[in-house]
């Protein structure tokens, strides 16, 4: 059950009294595993940020038990707004009652990010730019999103997430609107053509959804994309003219249960998407699925691993080859990187340990001239062993083992929460063949 403003808030720079009780509380809470009942739940630290973006976040509200397995859990999922450099969820006691109360210091929430992608590992083919980021402006948790990318794969865009457009029913929308000329990625389509060629892609979709509790969300949305091609030639395009103009709706659900979203250890995430496209019009009539399917677990100690499932499927005549499900574009094996493969289908799995160095820093300093939100992170760094394989499936056409190519490996992720999430990993192919990947986000 979503939590709402009846359970008590306080926000405050200011610390409420006797925040020096809750260290030996919370040391009974671990040795002991015991549970405390939630009296009040006490917020500050939120300068900007309302309370009921932390509360809509929480799995407990006043008069239940928690324990310090259960305010850990939460404290992931605050973070995992991306909000804040620091999170803290402790109890106390004040006249016989017990106070949950959350501590928050806020991020910068303009942020400028720096776009840079070297495809095949070839200078030539880099695409540099800068995505600049306004987050949780008017402190809603909503999200404005401008977006300039120049070199091999330019492109301009610029977003809008709005968490809560009715708030009481739980309603949010999001809004897009894209131009990109990028590289064709289908080898088939290259064949075809004769050459390397770039098609003009303009695209935009609205996106109204409703989130149902704390786990379960689903959305609707409606677009449009305009694709034009210097030349037509069939299956290139999905008309019989080299620009398609293509309608298209879908729907998608989610469950997602982790608790620190931009690096899980715990957790189950499922989403699947059906979207249809061209409804008939210029002879264009599809659709693609998608199913994700990811659990996390602690296994011994801070060792913990992960496993992804995931498959995507295109229906329908004349399918153009710009949407095949292509492996090595967005979806990747380890090991095969930069190999396209594609076709009708997708399957693609992957398994990853992984095991802290440095668990969780909390570093701060200060610089002139710089805001502190600027230079304050909460640092981890991480080893991990992975091994992931895929195949593409044409329809009509049996699939066998043989199919599969399989890559593994092993890498550091650097955590600047809540800013970014990079990786250095060195991966093997079945012929023992090398290359080293840098990236930045989690590999799932």
């Amino acid at each position: 059950m979503l939590c709402s403003a009846s359970s008590f808030s306080y926000s405050s720079s200011a610390a409420p009294d006797n925040l020096t009780l809750h260290s030996s509380l919370q040391d009974s809470l671990r040795q002991k595993e015991i549970t405390v009942r939630v009296d009040s739940i006490v917020i500050y630290g939120n300068k900007v940020t309302e309370a009921d973006v932390i509360l809509q976040e929480l799995t407990f509200k006043k008069g239940d038990f928690v324990s310090e397995k259960i305010l850990s859990y939460n404290r992931e999922r605050v973070y995992s707004l991306g909000l804040f450099t620091n999170v803290n969820i402790f109890p106390i006691f004040r006249d016989s009652l017990a106070f949950v109360v959350i501590n928050v210091k806020e991020s910068w929430y303009v942020w400028p990010i720096p776009v840079l992608d070297i495809k095949d590992n070839m200078i030539k083919r880099t695409t540099y730019g800068l995505y600049l980021q306004f987050k949780n402006f008017r402190g809603k948790n909503e999200t404005l999103t401008a977006s300039a990318s120049f070199g091999y794969d330019p492109s301009f865009g610029i977003s809008y997430y709005r968490p809560w457009l009715l708030r009481e029913d739980n309603i949010f929308l999001s809004v897009n609107l894209f131009y990109r000329s990028p590289v064709n990625k289908s080898m088939i389509a290259e064949r075809l053509y004769g050459e390397s060629f770039s098609q003009r892609i303009y695209t935009g979709d609205l996106t109204i959804g409703k989130r149902f509790d704390l786990f379960n969300v689903a959305g609707i949305w409606a677009g449009y994309d305009y694709i034009e091609t210097p030349r037509f030639i069939p299956g290139i395009s999905a008309s019989d003219q080299r620009i398609d103009r293509l309608p298209r709706a879908g729907i998608s659900y989610t469950f997602d249960s982790r608790n620190l979203k931009q690096f899980p250890d715990s957790g189950l995430y499922v989403a699947a998407t059906y979207e249809h496209k061209g409804f008939g019009l210029n002879n264009i009539n599809y659709a693609a699925a998608k199913l994700d399917l990811r659990s996390y677990y602690r296994l011994l100690g801070d060792l913990t691993g992960k496993w992804r499932l995931a498959s995507r499927a295109t229906m329908g005549p004349n399918i153009p080859y710009y949407d095949y499900s292509i492996l090595g574009s967005l979806e990747k094996v380890r090991g095969h990187y930069n190999e396209i493969r594609e076709g009708h289908f997708f399957y693609l799995a992957s398994a990853e340990l992984k095991y802290p160095i440095i668990k969780e820093w909390n570093f701060s300093i200060k610089l002139p001239l710089l805001p502190q939100q600027l230079t304050s992170y909460r640092i981890a760094v991480f080893t991990n062993i992975f091994g992931d394989t895929g195949a593409v499936q044409d329809r009509n056409t049996k699939l066998g083992l043989r199919d599969f190519y399989s890559g593994y490996g092993a890498g550091l992720t650097l955590l600047l929460l809540p800013y970014n999430v990079i990786r250095f990993e060195y991966a093997l192919n079945e012929l023992r063949q090398g290359e080293l990947l840098f990236g930045f986000g989690f590999s799932f």
